[in-house]
């Protein structure tokens, strides 16, 4: 039982510690596809040394919205993480607390508070960016219930490491067609939660045009740098629940020893930077989408989920 509990802590680990490695990473590929110099790849640690270093200010006309929400921010990943193989193929501790649709609701927790907190500071960039977020869920979440339907028919489960098996054997279940149409709305959905280009572009800081990144616009220190890990975090666990739950469930440790647990992370890394390298091909030959056509884009997401799901049942 101790052994599991440790495994636990080692994922977590894992995901704390390599998920700025991840965003620094993804920002230098994309800065040398568009010929720039561009910053380290540990650019990310420096930042939150630094934000860790600085003094706190807190508007005057917040409440206690505003103070509690980095750490929900922080903390929603990491418990999702104790419930995602990130390490092993085999349940550990808390695995079966919740299932994929509880795991989303507690990352959908911390990008509810984080609009309440842009919302609670009165400023006005704040709040428009707070509501293009909601209308980036509200058209987000409907696709997530229906992928989330279509992993239990096909996986007979929304446990991630029942779903995980699932794939792993026999090998044909991976070329399903429902499975490949799963993974192309997945993706689709990642690039709409993470705020990334063709939906919203992270690297630009004109405020009426913000959506992800206008809710960390009034904090500082230590809130600021908790605010950047918890997405940093969240980005990272969604590429995890990808790689090693739909899209390449190999490489996981199935045994109990710490050698086939400690060569899994960096097998996980290799997968997280293979999906790096195609967000980097996708964000590389696409234009941000105008605000309406949005909705467009996830529309089309919906569709090709409820196709899967359909396609499971009739396979």
């Amino acid at each position: 039982m101790s052994k599991y509990i440790l495994f636990n802590i080692l994922q977590v680990l894992v995901v704390m510690v390599f998920s700025p490695l991840a965003m620094g990473v993804l920002n230098r590929l994309k800065e040398i596809v568009q010929s720039k110099k561009g910053p380290s790849i540990f650019q990310p640690y420096f930042d939150l040394l630094k934000l860790f270093q600085k003094d706190e200010v807190i508007p005057e006309e917040s409440t206690w919205i505003f103070r509690v929400t980095p750490y929900i921010v922080f903390m929603a990943p990491i418990f999702v993480t104790l419930l995602i193989p990130v390490l092993t193929s085999y349940p550990l501790f808390w695995a079966f607390m919740s299932d994929m649709v509880g795991a989303g609701f507690v990352l959908a927790l911390g990008g509810f508070f984080a609009v309440l907190a842009a919302i609670d500071t009165a400023n006005p960039y704040g709040a428009i960016g707070a509501s293009r977020t909601r209308m980036v869920s509200f058209l987000a979440e409907p696709v997530f219930l229906i992928v989330f339907f279509t992993v239990s028919f096909v996986a007979g489960s929304t446990i991630p490491y029942i779903v995980q098996q699932k794939w792993v054997t026999p090998i044909s279940n991976f070329f399903e067609p429902s499975h490949i149409l799963l993974l192309f709305a997945f993706v689709m959905l990642i690039l709409a939660e993470k705020g990334r280009i063709p939906v919203d572009n992270p690297s630009g800081h004109f405020e009426l045009a913000m959506i992800e990144e206008s809710k960390d616009l009034e904090y500082s220190g230590v809130g600021a740098a908790l605010m950047k890990w918890g997405g940093w975090m969240k980005f990272f666990v969604l590429m995890i629940i990808f790689s090693n739950v739909l899209f390449s469930p190999w490489g996981l440790a199935n045994t109990l020893g710490w050698g086939s647990v400690l060569l899994a992370i960096p097998l996980v890394l290799i997968k997280v930077f293979i999906f790096i390298l195609f967000l980097v091909v996708i964000e590389s030959s696409l234009a941000k989408l105008r605000l309406f056509r949005i909705s467009e884009f996830l529309s089309a997401a919906f569709v090709i989920a409820v196709i899967a799901m359909l396609a499971s049942i009739f396979e």
